[in-house]
């Protein structure tokens, strides 16, 4: 039975922040440091194309899990951090990824 906010269960609520191939990606780019820019985000996450990459930043910051903050220079000057609950959410995943790491590790044996 759906809840009032529309959510069946808390995954469901989570998965609509982080749904597809890329968020949790770029989530994990900032978690590994906390200031990157466009490009560094760009860069390492393989494979992910500026406009995808845009429009992910957009919805995560709508989402309240990272902040974009511009400063006033020239060139112009924008970096991408994780808000506390950003933070909190990279530390959901942790054991996902270790799950991950540990199924990978099985599959080459």
């Amino acid at each position: 039975m759906a809840r009032s906010d529309g959510h069946v269960c808390g995954i469901d609520a989570a998965m609509e922040v982080i749904g597809g191939t890329w968020k949790v990606l770029i989530l994990w780019a900032l978690h590994e440091q906390p200031h990157r820019r466009f490009g560094e985000l760009r860069r390492l996450v393989p494979g992910i194309t500026e406009k995808v990459l845009a429009s992910h930043l957009r919805e995560l910051e709508s989402d309240g899990i990272v902040d974009r903050v511009s400063y006033d220079e020239v060139p112009p000057r924008v970096e991408y951090t994780l808000t506390k609950d950003g933070i909190r959410l990279n530390g959901a995943l942790g054991p996902l990824a270790a799950w991950g790491r540990e199924r990978a590790g099985d599959a080459s044996s």
